[in-house]
């Protein structure tokens, strides 16, 4: 038998609320499903399994909140004989919190515990509803009608996540990575005017839905280095720095209200340009819609945060544990430049590496760019 655990999605993360069961016991489980739902201050993020076998048994009921760790439910393996029959699942209840007795009408008579149907208890927890306060309707149950008639909270959301416990585990993220990793900082200014000429050749021949954003030759860029140069693509973990074969890179995408993301697009050293254009807006509306898999916020090896056009020169970027280096770039911008001998306009960016000198250091971030810049200069080889 294998426990499978509220994950941790995240160094941010130190607890999840369960949202509802995507499987239920006795459905067969192959790697890379979607078995349940967890909020957490990024949003709705779908659980993944990563064995295949049969889900045995559930241990928590949803709209429950647990630490990270808490055993969710237990999945029996190939091979393995089955347990003792158990018995059907019976809908989510939750305790009921007492109320104030009110100075008029007498409230209902609420048995010791009460119903909510699955949509209004994902609904409830998407707008920050605290589900002990709701009220049920007269059959006991609290459904899609009775959160309409519930207040809303005083809380700012976007697509579904609360932001301001995005920023509270924003800032708990960034202190750890402040407080605990020794960080330098190495920078160069590279030319990327042959792939900016070459991108809006590029576009210029594909139809509208096909063209291609200016970040996503950078993401191939920087994970072709990444593969000339892996001493930055990796994690820190229990003292030691351990090196990642594949890259997946993290690329920060920032939501409309504040606060910012920084999915995994994993294979982004194989994939095409038009393949990565699409993989990014799909995760980009996701993003946005608070729709995310674990996998994708916790596999990252390297992170890339490009600051995007009219914004500004440089970003010294902060590392997010347990990777060992982040990538900035700032804004594109026409500059006198010297080439061959000659003083002349060219389009320029500066990137910057922050790395952790327990894992890595300025020389090696020093090499990288230099790779990096090399890339760049041939950009239809991407």
């Amino acid at each position: 038998m294998t426990d499978f655990r509220m994950p941790s999605l995240g160094a941010d993360m130190e607890e999840g609320t369960l949202v509802e069961w995507l499987k239920q016991p006795g459905d067969q489980l192959h790697r890379g499903d979607i078995i349940a739902v967890v909020e957490t201050q990024k949003g709705a993020i779908e659980i993944e399994v990563f064995h295949d076998g049969v889900l045995e048994k559930t241990h928590a009921n949803p709209g429950t909140r647990l630490p990270v760790g808490t055993l969710l439910a237990t999945i029996r393996g190939e091979g393995e004989a089955p347990g003792p029959p158990l018995p059907s699942a019976a809908p989510a209840e939750l305790p009921r919190a007492p109320s104030p007795p009110p100075p008029r009408a007498i409230a209902p008579q609420p048995s010791a515990r009460r119903k909510i149907t699955p949509a209004a208890l994902r609904r409830a927890i998407g707008d920050g509803l605290d589900i002990a306060t709701l009220t049920p309707g007269p059959d006991g149950i609290i459904g899609l009608r009775e959160l309409a008639q519930a207040p809303a909270p005083p809380k700012r959301r976007t697509g579904g996540i609360n932001l301001d416990e995005m920023r509270k585990a924003i800032a708990a993220a960034m202190a750890r990575s402040k407080r605990e990793i020794p960080h330098y900082y190495v920078s160069s200014t590279i030319d990327m005017t042959p792939m900016v000429d070459w991108l809006s050749a590029e576009n210029a021949r594909r139809p509208a839905p096909d063209r291609i954003l200016s970040a996503v030759p950078v993401i191939k860029a920087c994970a072709l280095a990444l593969r000339k140069v892996p001493g930055l693509n990796g994690h820190f973990i229990d003292g030691r720095y351990v090196a990642d074969d594949s890259v997946k890179m993290g690329v920060g995408i920032a939501l409309h209200g504040g606060g910012l993301i920084a999915p995994a697009l994993d294979g982004s050293d194989t994939m095409s340009l038009g393949d990565i254009m699409q993989r990014l807006s799909d995760l980009v509306a996701r993003v946005r819609g608070g729709r995310l898999r674990s996998s994708e916020l916790t596999d990252a090896t390297v992170t890339l945060s490009n600051l995007g056009d009219e914004s500004a020169d440089t970003v010294l970027p902060v590392i997010y544990p347990p990777q060992v280096a982040i990538i900035g770039v700032g804004q594109i911008v026409e500059r006198p430049w010297v080439v061959n001998g000659a003083l002349t306009a060219r389009k320029l960016a500066t990137f910057t590496v922050a790395g952790d000198h327990r894992a890595n250091d300025g020389r090696i971030a020093a090499r990288f760019l230099k790779v990096l810049g090399q890339v760049l200069q041939t950009p239809e080889a991407l």
